[in-house]
């Protein structure tokens, strides 16, 4: 198989020409079941209904739902009839959804109910008031003017808005060979995906990536995990991330594998997933394995039906690691390391890796990847074995920001070199190990939380006069968020004042979870903000530096 030179419609295809009546889609906690033929039935069908919207080739539509069945479906319908998916954070308040229906021109959003912490429906209605007046499909509202589609997934009926019944039912106005003129249409350097990513600007960026960065990225994964038609993947990570999407999704279907999402991360739900449905993989960041591992603790479960997974998205503990080998059964589990900016793998550890390897390093370069390690200062690439910054080169590098051609050129270089931010050395066999970030980003969870961002936020507030945000290590999240805030003269607040600021604005795990007061910050020579040393000061002020070592 070659690096993806086709478009994700017809790597499902491909799927459902081998593995007919294997199980593709599997929900255990809803006793759904498809196989790849069924599977590809919902999607087209879903496809036919976006273009019965009107939803044109390049067209821009949001996703806004946790991992629910029309998560997945949807994912393929876009891309067979050429819709650009735009992922959106459940953990996302009005603030944020806002800004990304604004930015994105997103003229079509599809979403659910809600979560436990937001009410989407309430968001979408404050945002648009005119949905309580408007026909389906003829919203016109005043702070998203491009938003004209809304589409429901649920049993209730909502003004304004059409239900998924309804996208299914107009499919049938079109016809298959509508839809498959379309999907002929289309081309592998088309974008297929949109997600967003915090920015050092404070805003998110959409990052878009195509069918040939996303194939390309799906293929090399499962051949790095040896994925076949046997496998049975138990995905309980977000899907509106890389990671549940591609190297979950995606990746299953370009080997023929099972796909088993969980509806949200529920660290006995999972485990019970993977022994009733002899799941072979698992993936997860670290805080997942590490939960699920506490319930096995005091819980039998039968996990010897694994063989793989990927730990990812946050720095991996070698205790963790070795323990998911030794308790789960996970034998060959494996690491990668990249962004979203990558599609989003750079490197990965392979099965056949010694597991000392597998819990020191991030692996070497995926195939068809260029890596190298570069000086930050003088751009120069440096000796094996010596700290610089890594990129990356190949056909996973993202198509650009979305309408942010600055930001673009800062992250890609004239030669297609990706410039991380991320800090790391390389030795003599090309395997990486990450030693620090260029870029003042924090890891809580799995979640990447721009200083910035925060910064901007907290601005909004009428005492702030001036804020810098941290990160401070953490034992459950790896990190957390700290803001020192200098107020206003004569102003009068309380950290937990601040915190409530946040609550419904920006996403929970945004929120600062210390603030520290301050008269003045610890500067250079001319005047820059020294955040190390606000870190130190917050490592020291809450008695964390027996953390240090593994933050």
């Amino acid at each position: 198989m070659n690096f993806g030179k086709m478009t994700i419609g017809e790597l499902l295809d491909a799927a459902v020409d081998r593995y007919p009546e294997n199980d593709a889609l599997v929900y255990h906690e809803l006793g759904l079941r498809y196989s790849y033929r069924e599977f590809q039935h919902q999607c087209e069908a879903v496809a036919k209904g976006l273009m019965a919207l009107g939803i044109k080739r390049g067209e821009h539509i949001l996703i806004w739902a946790t991992n629910v069945p029309e998560w997945v479906i949807l994912q393929f319908a876009a891309a067979k009839m050429g819709a650009v998916l735009v992922t959106a954070n459940t953990n996302y308040k009005s603030f944020e959804i806002k800004y990304l229906l604004e930015q994105s021109d997103a003229t079509t959003l599809l979403f659910m109910e809600g979560t436990k912490e937001i009410d989407f429906v309430e968001v979408i209605n404050e945002l648009c008031p005119e949905l309580s007046e408007s026909m389906p499909g003829r919203l016109n509202c005043s702070k998203l003017p491009r938003l004209q589609n809304v589409v429901f997934f649920g049993e209730q009926e909502h003004a304004g808005m059409f239900s998924w019944e309804d996208l299914l039912e107009m499919g049938k106005w079109v016809s298959n060979e509508e839809l498959h003129a379309r999907q002929l249409s289309l081309d592998a350097d088309d974008v297929a995906n949109m997600q967003y990513t915090s920015g050092t600007t404070g805003f998110p960026k959409g990052v878009m990536l195509t069918h040939y960065n996303l194939v390309g990225n799906a293929i090399s994964i499962g051949r790095c995990m040896n994925l076949g038609p046997e496998d049975r993947m138990c995905i309980p990570v977000p899907l509106f991330h890389c990671f549940g999407c591609v190297l979950g999704t995606l990746s299953c279907v370009a080997w023929g594998s099972t796909m088993l999402p969980m509806l949200a991360f529920n660290p006995a739900k999972v485990l019970e997933a993977v022994e009733a449905e002899r799941c072979t993989a698992l993936h997860g960041v670290p805080t997942m394995f590490i939960t699920e591992l506490e319930i096995m603790e005091n819980n039998h479960y039968d996990t010897s039906s694994l063989r793989t997974g990927i730990m990812a998205g946050a720095p991996c503990p070698t205790e963790v690691m070795k323990a998911v080998v030794e308790h789960m059964g996970a034998s060959e589990i494996v690491i990668t390391y990249g962004q979203t900016e990558a599609s989003p793998g750079i490197t990965m550890t392979r099965t056949q890796d010694p597991l000392d390897i597998r819990v020191s390093t991030v692996g070497r370069a995926l195939p068809g990847i260029d890596v190298k390690i570069l000086d930050p200062e003088t751009g120069v690439e440096v000796e094996q074995g010596r700290q610089g910054e890594i990129c990356a080169k190949g056909y996973n590098v993202m198509k650009g920001y979305y309408k942010m051609p600055e930001a673009t050129a800062a992250a890609v270089d004239t030669e297609g070199w990706l410039h991380t931010g991320d800090l790391g050395v390389m030795d003599e066999n090309g395997y990486v190990s990450i030693t620090g970030r260029l870029k003042d980003m924090i890891i809580r969870g799995g979640e990447n939380i721009y200083p910035r961002e925060v910064e901007e936020f907290l601005y909004t507030h009428p005492n702030v006069k001036d804020v810098q945000v941290v990160g401070v290590p953490s034992e459950k999240y790896g990190e957390e968020v700290m803001a020192f805030i200098q107020l206003k003269e004569g102003s009068q607040v309380k950290a937990e004042e601040i915190k409530e600021f946040c609550k419904g604005k920006i996403a929970r795990y945004k929120i600062p979870r210390h603030v520290q007061f301050v008269a003045s910050y610890p500067t250079t020579a001319n005047g820059k903000v020294q955040k190390y040393k606000l870190r130190e000061q917050g490592i020291k002020k809450l008695g964390l530096e027996h953390l240090i070592e593994t933050a």
